[in-house]
């Protein structure tokens, strides 16, 4: 029961800010069930991949979904997700955390911000939208592998920002993406032995029920509040990141 829950709100959390639901999973894997945080962020990942699938058919069916800017993220994505999980079985886990609890800080800002940057900004960008979907994409893949999330976090902003989309579609284009990305670095962290199989068929129903729960509420809610819950998610889990301890 407990690893259901966990599901569901992994699933709740993901659904409705567009991201895989890993950063509400990993930490409750470790802090509850003891998992060790390579074996949370390889259990995280298999996961995530059925994240993706609910929360991209509930967004899809309400019209929030660019197709095309999913296969540019999707296929830059996995020819580095592999590299990522390499590189994350390699390193301690709290540094990966604290590293990443900088990055996600950084994004937040950057994504309240948006309404104050310049049009120009956009306009630039939006005439090398495709470059920016595979250098999005790529970015995406190693640190989906590395840390064991969907990469809704790096897709997210990206497509807000640089792309145009209005923050449901960005979040419906990264839930779809993030399917074969995610799966490749599952697999990887698979081969590596960073998954616990056993949690799974708990794991994957809770996730399932409550990434359809979360992406269902998501569009009842206007884009500026979505924005500020998904930066404000982020916020606090990269904070938490930043204080986590040295333990070598």
């Amino acid at each position: 029961m407990q690893i259901f829950l966990i599901g569901i709100a992994a699933g709740m959390f993901g659904g409705l800010a567009g991201l895989g639901g890993g950063v509400i999973m990993i930490p409750l894997l470790v802090s509850i069930r003891k998992f060790t945080q390579h074996m949370a962020h390889g259990t995280s990942l298999v996961a995530l991949v059925f994240t993706g699938i609910a929360g991209s058919l509930t967004y899809y069916l309400n019209g929030s979904v660019d197709i095309t800017a999913s296969f540019f993220l999707a296929g830059s994505a996995i020819i580095t997700a592999p590299a990522g999980a390499r590189f994350a079985n390699s390193l301690p886990g709290w540094r990966l955390k604290r590293y990443f609890g900088f990055f996600l800080v950084a994004v937040s800002v950057l994504l309240l911000s948006k309404p104050y940057l310049s049009s120009h900004l956009l306009v630039t960008a939006l005439q090398y939208r495709y470059p920016v979907l595979i250098m999005t994409g790529l970015l995406t893949g190693f640190l989906s592998g590395m840390m064991g999330v969907g990469g809704g976090t790096v897709m997210v902003p990206a497509l807000v920002l640089f792309s145009g989309m209005g923050q449901h579609m960005g979040q419906g284009t990264a839930l779809f993406a993030m399917v074969p990305a995610g799966g490749v670095g599952a697999f990887t962290h698979w081969k590596l032995g960073n998954v616990d199989i056993r949690v799974l068929p708990a794991l994957i129903p809770g996730i399932a029920i409550g990434t359809f729960i979360g992406s269902t509420a998501a569009h009842l809610l206007p884009d500026f509040w979505l924005r500020l819950i998904f930066s404000g998610i982020l916020l606090w889990t990269g904070i938490s990141d930043i204080r986590t301890r040295r333990s070598d």
